[in-house]
This record gives structure tokens, sequence and C-alpha cells, in this order.
């Protein structure tokens, strides 16, 4: 039904409960697709990324990839080399998405970076010179990411979650004093910081807190900083 918007991860799915359903768009990360997608990746969050969480993770023995990686890959292309056609199927498919969940008295909210860290506010769709949160004005999209001083505070349609990550405490800092809630992972979630799993609707948030993230994938075995480690020792 959709080109680039799929709602087939279970995280973004609970979300249902709480009347709302999540659209999420995959693309490769880093610089899997030979293109950058993850401008301030560390080397722990590029070697430990939700890439390979859940099916995106699953290969036949011997290969190193698969049919959702290959698809991740191809719309990341897609991006890159046709810009103007990509950002018109994707207006589409979230017109189309809209209908989807109103017709399922549900509210449609959109993650556009699902597995990469692009700044959506600077592509415009067609001749419009708009971006999509202009032209979806009354329509949620949330992301999180780790690119400081992203010009988005005209869209209060869009909201972004800081990300902590290996050696980018200072930027932790910051987004903590610019009012950003901000998402660190963990081995384990200590008592007191809220959970980030329950739900994808981080615009749900209240501003300026630290939430928790369990380590999923390859994260669960990583020791770089990225993943912090309450449970055991590197």
């Amino acid at each position: 039904m959709f080109k680039l918007l799929s709602t087939a991860n279970p995280k973004i799915q609970k979300g249902t409960k709480m009347g709302y359903l999540s659209f999420i768009l995959h693309l490769a990360p880093a610089d899997l697709s030979g293109r950058e997608t993850c401008p301030k990746r560390t080397a722990g969050c590029t070697a430990a990324c939700l890439n390979t969480a859940g099916r995106g993770g699953m290969f036949k023995k011997g290969e190193n990839t698969n049919m959702i990686q290959k698809a991740r890959i191809r719309k990341t292309e897609y991006f890159f080399n046709d810009r103007d056609a990509f950002m018109m199927d994707l207006y589409k498919d979230i017109q189309k998405a809209i209908k989807f969940a109103e017709k399922q008295d549900l509210i449609p909210v959109f993650r556009l970076n699902g597995t990469s860290d692009l700044s959506w506010e600077k592509y415009t769709v067609g001749s419009t010179d708009m971006n999509l949160f202009q032209l979806f004005p009354n329509t949620q999209f949330y992301d999180y990411t780790k690119v400081l001083g992203r010009k988005v505070g005209q869209y209060f349609n869009y909201h972004l979650t800081f990300s902590k990550a290996d050696g980018n405490d200072s930027d932790v800092a910051e987004a903590l004093l610019q009012g950003m809630s901000v998402v660190a992972v963990y081995d384990a979630i200590p008592a007191g910081v809220p959970s980030a799993d329950e739900t994808d609707l981080r615009f749900l948030d209240p501003k300026g807190i630290m939430l928790g993230l369990k380590a999923k994938g390859r994260a669960k075995k990583d020791y770089s900083g990225f993943v912090i480690r309450l449970t055991e020792a590197a």
C-alpha cells in the first residue's frame, strides 16, 4: 500500500493503545548505501545501530544482508539519486497514511528518521517550496537526532528528541538546556528513569528530561560507551 512508509514495527504499534498510529520511514543508516545519512554518528552508535534489531538483523546462515536491508538501501539510493521523485512519493504516502489511520479512528503520526538522521526541514516537495511539516501543518511528526541546532523551532508539529551516544556528553548537556528531552541506551534501565520503550510517541514526553531505552540487537554487546552499563563491567 505504501511505497516508502511502514507500520511494521512492534514498538511503534504500541501507540495504537493510546489512539495513535505511527508510520515510519526506514533508510539505510550511516554510509551503508554509499551515502551518509547520519552526520553526527559515533563509533558506538554506528556499531550498535537499531538497523540490526528485530527482523532487520535476521540473516540466513552465511549471509550478511536480507530483504529488509536491501529495501532500505534501495530507498536511500532513491532519495539521493532522484530527490524530487522521492519527496513526491513520500508526500503521497503521507496522504494515504492519514486516510488509512483515520478510517481506523486513530491519529496518524510520522517518524521519518527510523534508521537515519536527516534534516527533513531542508527538503521541499515539488514546486511548492515547502517542506512536509509545512504541507501537513495539522499532522504530528517526530524524530530522534544527534544534530544540535536544527532550525525547526517554527514547526510546532515536529518534535525532536536528542540521542545520547559515546562522546557527545557536551551536546547532551546543551540539548537539556534547550529544553529537549534526551534518550540514553542502557543495558538495564535504572529505577527512576522513564522508559522510552513503552511507546515511540516521544512528542508526548515532558520537556527537558532523560529517558532510557533498553539495548537491543548488536547494542546488547556494545562496550564502546554508547550503551550505559549498570549491571556488568566491560
